[in-house]
C-alpha cells in the first residue's frame, strides 16, 4: 500500500480541481445557450460554451483515469480517526467521483440531445458537487491545521 499518491495522481487531482473551477466560471454562458436552444432560438457559438463542454469531458476522463489509478496502484491508508470520520471520508470521496462522472454525462445528454430533464439533474448535481468539494476542503484544512496530522502532504508534489 503506498504512503502517498503518485505524482501523476496528484497532478490529475489538482488539474481536475482547476477544471471544476472553470466549469463554474463558464457555466452562465452554456446555461443561457441551453435555455435558448430549448426555446428554439439560434445558439451562437461562444468560446465559453466550448470551454465548458470540453472541460466537462476532461473532468469525466480524469475522474475515470484517477479511479483506474486508485484500483491499480492502491491509495494511501485511511487517516486515523473514529469510524464515523472514516465513513464520512469514504462517502465524500465516493460522492465526488460519482458526481465527476455523472455531471459530464448529464451535461452531454442535456446539451447534445436537448433533454431538459438532464439539464435539471445537472443543475441539482452541480449544487451537490459544490457542497462535497466544500466538505472536502474543510476536512483537508481540519487535518492540516486542527489535527496537524500531515494528511495533506499525501496530495502535495513536495511530499
Amino acid at each position: 500500500m503506498p504512503t502517498s499518491y503518485s505524482r501523476a495522481h496528484i497532478i490529475l487531482h489538482w488539474v481536475t480541481l482547476l477544471l471544476i473551477i472553470q466549469q463554474f466560471v463558464f457555466h452562465d454562458a452554456i446555461s443561457e445557450a441551453f435555455r435558448a436552444m430549448l426555446r428554439g432560438t439560434e445558439v451562437v457559438f461562444a468560446p465559453a460554451i466550448a470551454a465548458h463542454v470540453f472541460g466537462g469531458f476532461l473532468v469525466f476522463v480524469f475522474a475515470l483515469t484517477r479511479i483506474a489509478m486508485r484500483l491499480s496502484n492502491g491509495v494511501p491508508p485511511e487517516a486515523e480517526g473514529p469510524a464515523a470520520q472514516k465513513l464520512a471520508a469514504k462517502a465524500v470521496h465516493l460522492g465526488l467521483f460519482g458526481l465527476m462522472i455523472a455531471l459530464p454525462i448529464s451535461g452531454a445528454v442535456a446539451w447534445f440531445q436537448g433533454v431538459a430533464a438532464a439539464g435539471e439533474a445537472h443543475e441539482v448535481m452541480k449544487v451537490a458537487l459544490m457542497a462535497l468539494v466544500g466538505l472536502h476542503v474543510v476536512a483537508a484544512l481540519w487535518h492540516q491545521f486542527g489535527l496537524k496530522d500531515g494528511l495533506m502532504r499525501r496530495m502535495s508534489l513536495r511530499g
